[in-house]
């Protein structure tokens, strides 16, 4: 698993050994990252200088993405203790301690946000209904910004309930889809 574009192209990550977090491919990362990049309601601008939220962040691959492609920040929130130590080490790897702010905590119990973001990777394990959860949750505890975009990543069988958030686009990659959102009062 690599960074796929940016400042960091190329930089290897690790992963926690076993199958207690599914990383996010770097065909799919490539074509999240395509979408955002090129689409009408989001463009470079909603990546560069952004302050990210990477939930549910594993081994930290999307928000890491996101600061290699020009984000002024990511914020990575994390339980799982394994986890949590490569999420450490690909932060090293990739020399953004200084931009990098790491939460140990569940996303579906967020400790207080030190500041709204205004774009949100979401990639929970999949058939949990775990987006909708969080993101009430995120929301309550002050991490969303009006405006923000959320990505998440879910299983393609699985539905997604967002009562006010308002569907920008969705991709199916093999296993997983893509869908984006922001709250629908903004779309």
């Amino acid at each position: 698993m690599r960074i796929v574009a940016g400042r960091h192209r190329g930089r290897k990550l690790e992963a926690p050994p076993g199958g207690t977090t599914r990383p996010t491919a770097d065909r799919v990362r490539q074509a999240l990252f395509d979408m955002l990049w090129h689409a009408p309601w989001a463009g470079r601008a909603c990546i560069e200088d952004a302050a990210v939220l990477d939930a549910f962040a594993g081994t930290g691959a999307l928000g890491l993405e996101a600061l290699s492609r020009g984000a002024a920040s990511a914020d990575f929130l994390e339980r799982d203790r394994v986890a949590l130590a490569v999420l450490r080490a690909n932060i090293a790897a990739c020399r953004e301690e200084a931009r990098s702010r790491i939460w140990p905590g569940d996303a579906v119990r967020p400790a207080r946000a030190p500041r709204a973001c205004g774009m949100l990777f979401l990639d929970p394990p999949y058939g949990q209904e775990l987006v909708p959860k969080a993101l009430a949750a995120l929301g309550k505890a002050g991490w969303i910004a009006p405006a923000a975009l959320v990505c998440a990543e879910i299983g393609v069988e699985e539905g997604l309930d967002l009562p006010g958030y308002a569907v920008l686009a969705e991709r199916a990659h093999g296993a997983a889809r893509l869908v984006c959102l922001r709250l629908a009062d903004t779309a």
